[in-house]
């Protein structure tokens, strides 16, 4: 992990556990995909396979992640081989996704579309980076928690 004490340094939350990034691009591939249906055809249904498949991810029950065995199975069929990269910043932007696509979930059932919307356009966006470019956005996000949570204690002391 990088020092968070300059501006330009990028820190990312590291669990020394590696995983497979051909899978977790493919898996970012589902929730673009899923995500891309919602945006045109918005559904509890959907919304809510979305959550759940964050929340197993999240929660690193992956063997009943409906993406995780998918990615999985089409890793092995391409023969796209292990590249591997640490947990953690995966773990971190699932949790990401899990609280996006609750609040979508939310703000679909209380009728709050345009919510809803920009919510699922944010994780459209962050799922292709991933996919299509191998960019993680959730490193980003962890950099700047960290320097607001310091900035915040340090204002207490």
């Amino acid at each position: 992990m990088k020092n968070i004490n300059t501006q330009s340094s990028l820190a990312c939350p590291v669990d020394f556990i590696a995983v497979n990034e051909n899978k977790v691009r493919l898996i970012a591939l589902h929730v673009f995909v899923l995500s891309i249906v919602i945006l045109f055809q918005p559904h509890w249904i959907t919304i809510g396979l979305l959550a759940t498949d964050f929340f197993l991810r999240t929660f690193n029950v992956n063997k009943f992640s409906p993406f995780a065995i998918s990615a999985a199975g089409i890793t092995k069929v391409l023969a796209l081989g292990f590249k591997p990269v640490d947990q953690g910043p995966k773990r971190f932007a699932a949790g990401v996704g899990l609280t996006f696509s609750l609040g979508m979930l939310v703000t679909y059932l209380a009728g709050y579309t345009t919510a809803m919307l920009i919510l699922t356009a944010t994780i459209t966006v962050f799922s292709f980076l991933e996919s299509f470019l191998a960019f993680c956005a959730g490193c980003y996000v962890y950099t700047i928690l960290i320097r607001v949570f310091k900035i915040a204690q340090s204002s207490k002391q």
